[in-house]
């Protein structure tokens, strides 16, 4: 079952090793855990559902409760201090497109606000319910998961939107087909989910971001039905698939998406590669992105994030200390870098690209280790937020920002987002261990993935004090710099307050109107992407 407050399966651990243990009371220091709520007592807090009755919508309190926070800090800290603040008043479960049109139009008849729930994973607050007067309803597509069509000839397929990582690529196995869309909450986030907040998959080298994997599909809307069929191409006029993409709920509750497949390669690896410092390091990976090597994957980690991942990652002693040695001896010390290079395709291309890569990092004074740390780093590569749990458990909290700039910003973004990390840290009375990696490498730039792990403070408002001054540190660290406020994970709550530094008042005023059109009673997600007050209609 689903962890209440935390990520994941709670069959599923990832403890903490020895070394990490050591490593984390270097850096950043000791830690004491704050107590967890307990589950019986939060479910005896649950106010009374406010929604008529309805034989399709669930309402006891278990159920609201899972439905009424995702995966952020703030989510974390008022699932575990028991204070989850509003919840829905009811959830409602379809199995079609036809299922969420009619619970749809019930809720717009009764002034209901409607959130779409996928599959649980946002980490900027794109779930989470508004305080207000009036109902609100969690819509959950989680039994919709179904494959509708296929067609192999133009390689596509349908899926109803609730369908999580691994069921679209099990149903099209079947078929010798996949979708390679992997993002680091594959095993629950949702194919809906990932077209309405513009997500991007380890492997979009090879497959595309969602952007190039979405074909069409379809919508529910308060105004009616949005059908987008799956031209490969087209002229006529504003491409209505951009506007569904990266809308979070605002238009509508996609309910079917078409996309673009893809055979099953020969072959795969993951090799890891080490470089003397971070400078040519970051001028290897981007003289591969741009010389179009045929790589599913390039992620480099500076110099502060190669030392935590071989600590945190589970290794014993012994064998760090021997890759340590070897590595100083072929001129990667104290100052390397990691890259996971993944390398797909049929057996030729595999080859070719193995080679050309091989030929292009030892340019930069590259060290190959073979494929061995890769294959541990694809075995354990959507395990990583179960760590998450393990450290909550010893007393640390984590959190991400994530953004993406041209090449000649690159550096200078991901110090500043570091610094103002570290520094307001400091300013807080408290050290955090903060690093980066790119995780994402494209010929006109990179993004930028900054990780905040840091001790809780001796309460929990303290603790989301602390994180309301980190986030903000360095989400203005990034706006600043002229990146954009999220290359991955969408704007919902916790992004909307730099949104406008970033699309400018007349961009901003054109999605309001655009929002409006598709939800005139403005009963669809309020308060995300684009912050709006929500009214008491009652």
């Amino acid at each position: 079952m689903r962890r209440w407050n935390g990520w994941g399966d709670d069959a599923t651990d990832y403890p903490l090793s020895t070394v990490a243990r050591r490593f984390l009371k270097q850096t950043p220091g000791p830690a004491r855990p704050l107590p967890d709520a307990d589950l019986d007592n939060v479910l005896a807090s649950i106010p009374a559902s406010r929604l008529p009755s309805h034989p399709d919508i669930h309402t006891d309190a278990e159920c609201r409760l899972r439905h009424a926070r995702g995966q952020s800090l703030p989510d974390w800290l008022a699932l575990r201090s028991g204070e989850p603040g509003a919840v829905p008043d009811g959830v409602a479960l379809p199995e079609d497109s036809a299922a969420v049109r009619r619970i749809l139009d019930w809720a717009l008849a009764h002034d209901v606000i409607v959130i779409p729930w996928g599959g649980g994973t946002s980490v900027t607050g794109h779930v989470n319910v508004p305080q207000c007067n009036l109902p609100v309803l969690s819509l959950s597509l989680e039994h919709m998961s179904r494959l509708l069509a296929l067609d192999p000839v133009s390689r596509l397929a349908r899926f109803q939107a609730g369908t999580p990582g691994p069921q679209v690529e099990s149903q099209l196995r079947a078929h010798d087909f996949m979708l390679g869309h992997f993002p680091q909450s594959f095993e629950f986030s949702t194919l809906g989910g990932w077209v309405v907040t513009r997500s991007s998959g380890q492997q979009s080298m090879r497959y595309g971001r969602i952007e190039q994997l979405f074909a069409g599909g379809r919508m529910e809307c308060p105004q009616g039905s949005l059908e987008l069929p799956t031209f490969p191409a087209s002229s006529a006029g504003p491409d209505l698939r951009e506007l569904v993409m990266g809308s979070e709920g605002r238009m509508g509750i996609m309910t079917e998406v078409d996309v673009r497949i893809s055979p099953v390669p020969e072959r795969e690896s993951f090799q890891v590669w080490f470089f003397p410092d971070w400078t040519r390091a970051m001028a290897a990976v981007r003289a591969a992105a741009q010389a179009r090597i045929p790589l599913s994957m390039l992620r480099l980690s500076n110099t502060t994030e190669t030392r935590a991942q071989l600590s945190l990652a589970g290794g014993e002693q012994g064998a760090l200390k021997w890759l340590q040695q070897g590595l100083r001896l072929r001129g990667a010390g104290e100052r390397k870098c990691m890259l996971t290079a993944g390398i797909t395709g049929d057996r030729r291309q595999w080859q070719q690209s193995r080679k050309q890569l091989g030929r292009l990092l030892r340019g930069y004074g590259g060290v190959g280790t073979g494929a061995l740390l890769g294959r541990h780093w694809a075995r354990q590569r959507f395990h990583g937020p179960y760590l998450r749990n393990s450290l909550w458990s010893a007393g640390y909290a984590v959190d991400t920002m994530e953004t993406a700039v041209d090449w000649p910003r690159v550096d200078d973004t991901m110090q500043a987002m570091e610094n103002a990390g570290r520094n307001t840290l400091e300013a807080d009375g408290t050290r955090g261990l903060v690093f980066s990696h790119l995780s994402h490498i494209y010929a006109q730039g990179s993004s930028i993935y900054c990780t905040c792990v840091f001790p809780v403070a001796e309460n929990y408002p303290a603790t989301l004090t602390r994180w309301r001054k980190l986030k903000n540190a360095v989400s203005e660290a990034i706006v600043s710099h002229g990146g954009t406020i999220s290359h991955q994970h969408g704007v919902g709550v916790d992004h909307a307050p730099w949104l406008l530094r970033e699309k400018g008042p007349l961009g901003i005023a054109a999605l309001e109107d655009i929002c409006r059109h598709f939800d005139p009673k403005g009963l669809l997600n309020p308060g995300k992407m684009l912050p709006q007050q929500v009214t008491d209609k009652s």
